[in-house]
């Protein structure tokens, strides 16, 4: 992989910001949009804009085949079996909400229990809340280890046969931590139960199997893998999303409508309510082109050696706290004595580094980290170890700042 190629896709990366040239590390809350799916999106828009499936005029058709191909490439990126799997949503959280109401609802029942971890996004712990107290099952908590990995005895351990339903992130959004979904899938699957992956923040980053995975549900967002806002996916083995109801009505989903009562298409028609998020879709489509054009192998590789360089740069910086273990995916969640991330962010931002601060969507995990906030750098194809250097050489700055304010 060349950097300086890779880069030069990216036109919002050759900026100033506040004099300097810009250095982005914010990418786990949303990556930068290559030139390859802005012009696509532009191309859709200009040229054969129209809804999908119902239209036989020529627009129409062109819109449905640049749609239902995205589908086919969602499919044969994360290796699903079929079309008919992948469901397109507006992002990770609808994804996960549609199977809290349409899965778990329907299914649970006083005394089931939902298992989740301490990392996860709330978008992957309020939905089961909500499905828990609807339902009257309980939920239970995976513990962490110290360094913020889950332990597969524990795992054994909390699952059991009263378990249902067994939702959990892939990569942690904060810690970094890669989950072993494989391993948890089979000891929930030994005890009946399903499993529900938060992909929001692997996807991007590393090759998808959900069949080698043998997740019954998958969920990742198209924005943060190069792809536009508005837009995710909703994988769901087949015979669990037939047995399944929708979970909103009207639209592009329906098949008969009678004045009491209606049919619905088939899969995965049924679960696309509405006009479909179609520039989305193309979009998707063009950054999953993009990705697979590097290779997802080269991109995991090169993010690791990323990680592994800013880990080691972060342990010359006096007074830094870094949370999370040391195998992890491309992002470094720290704190600085004496400097809240937030101030920390804002002096960043005076130096054209962009940095994440705030409890990132997960406040059950800050409260076991004992913080209540912390600072945020995350890494993707398009950043550099000179970019990473920038960052220290700014923090140093930031401590020398408040340092000498009193």
């Amino acid at each position: 992989m060349n950097i300086k190629d890779v880069r030069e896709q990216f036109p919002i990366l050759h900026q100033q910001v506040n004099g300097h040239d810009l250095v982005y590390l914010d990418s786990a809350a949303t990556s930068q949009k290559p030139r390859v799916v802005i012009d696509a999106m532009n191309e859709y828009y200009r040229s054969y804009n129209s809804n999908v499936h119902r239209g036989v005029h020529t627009l129409g058709t062109k819109a449905t085949d640049a749609y239902e191909g995205a589908r086919e490439k969602v499919r044969a990126f994360i290796r699903a079996s079929s079309v008919q799997e992948i469901i397109f949503t507006r992002g990770t959280t609808t994804a996960l909400n549609t199977v809290a109401i349409s899965y778990a609802r329907a299914n649970l029942k006083e005394g089931d229990e939902i298992v989740i971890t301490h990392m996860e996004h709330h978008a992957n712990i309020i939905p089961w809340q909500q499905a828990a107290k609807a339902t009257g099952a309980t939920l239970k908590y995976i513990p962490l280890q110290e360094d913020g990995t889950l332990s597969l005895e524990d795992v054994k351990q909390t699952i059991t046969h009263q378990t249902k339903i067994v939702a959990v992130t892939h990569v942690s959004n904060v810690l970094g931590t890669i989950n072993p979904i494989k391993d948890i899938a089979k000891i929930a699957h030994d005890h009946g139960a399903i499993i529900v992956v938060d992909g929001a923040q692997s996807t991007p980053h590393m090759q998808i199997d959900v069949q080698d995975l043998d997740c019954d549900f998958f969920a990742f967002s198209g924005h943060k893998m190069c792809g536009p806002t508005g837009i995710g996916v909703l994988y769901g083995k087949k015979d669990l999303l037939n047995n399944m109801e929708p979970a909103e009505f009207g639209g592009e989903m329906i098949d008969f409508v009678d004045l009491y009562d209606s049919t619905w298409k088939e899969l995965p028609w049924k679960f696309e309510a509405g006009t479909p998020i179609i520039a989305g879709a193309v979009g998707l489509g063009k950054a999953i082109d993009f990705l697979n054009d590097i290779g997802m192998e080269e991109v995991s590789r090169y993010e690791h050696q990323l990680a592994t360089y800013a880990l080691e740069r972060f342990k010359e910086l006096d007074g830094a706290t870094v949370y999370g273990p040391q195998h992890r995916a491309g992002l470094v969640t720290f704190n600085l004595d004496d400097v809240h991330p937030h101030d920390a962010s804002t002096v960043l931002d005076t130096e054209g580094v962009a940095i994440r601060a705030g409890h990132h969507c997960a406040q059950p995990l800050m409260k076991w980290l004992g913080v209540s906030a912390t600072a945020r750098a995350s890494f993707y194809l398009y950043n550099t170890e000179e970019e990473i250097d920038k960052l220290i050489a700014a923090l140093r700055k930031t401590k020398e700042y408040f340092t000498n304010v009193f």
